[in-house]
């Protein structure tokens, strides 16, 4: 597959982050898409980097839910070269890592790659279907470990 474009804004005014190294996660995850249902769609993929605000503003807009999540993923148009867009929030990441002893930006990655997931098709609604996104996950974690493709993001105080 040739590279794709990839939009990535970081809308989060503490958060630091090499956009190659991104760039780089998605590129191996794209590499392998044949372990994780062929993938996400050709095209051009969005990802937004969010503060938890900005994020349940999307959350209550789009999905009349206005709580904070992790991941808000948006189906593309394949058929137009759009696959998709990922949402993330940041502070979610720094929360749940904080609190669960886990480092920041391994667990800012999962939910990139959570997204990514959700574009290939996997779906976390039903338990049998989560269990199958669960472990997708760890296989996506564990390959992009292995490509040493983990980016160093940074949350400033």
């Amino acid at each position: 597959m040739p590279a794709r474009d990839l939009d990535i804004l970081n809308a989060h005014p503490r958060l630091r982050l090499d956009k190659k190294a991104v760039a780089r996660v998605i590129a191996t995850l794209d590499d392998h898409r044949e372990k994780f249902l062929g993938g996400c769609p050709d095209g051009e993929l969005s990802l937004a980097f969010l503060t938890d605000s900005k994020l349940a503003k999307l959350h209550g807009d789009f999905l009349d839910d206005p709580t904070t999540t992790d991941v808000i993923t948006f189906d593309g148009q394949p058929e137009l070269g759009v696959a998709g867009e990922i949402c993330v929030s940041a502070d979610t990441a720094a929360t749940y890592s904080k609190n669960n002893d886990r480092d920041f930006s391994e667990e800012l990655t999962l939910y990139v790659v959570h997204g990514w997931l959700h574009l290939a098709g996997y779906d976390d609604l039903q338990p049998a279907k989560k269990r199958k996104m669960r472990a997708a996950e760890a296989r996506a974690m564990k390959l992009l470990h292995a490509a040493n493709a983990i980016p160093a993001f940074n949350l400033r105080r």
